[in-house]
């Protein structure tokens, strides 16, 4: 099975990490650009990571 090796979990990891830095910035009222562009990597990242545990 292709999920054992842990590309998968730190994909998820990063993902989550990056979302919760995009919700940080949006409570500092940083530039809105900014957190679309963290919130739509961290989405990638942690879409991917899922989508190759199934």
């Amino acid at each position: 099975m292709s999920h054992m090796n842990g590309t998968v979990y730190i994909l998820i990891f990063v993902g989550l990490f990056l979302i919760g830095g995009a919700w940080s910035f949006l409570k500092q009222k940083i530039s809105k650009g900014v957190v679309v562009l963290l919130a739509l990597a961290g989405l990638m990242c942690f879409a991917t990571g899922v989508m190759q545990l199934m």
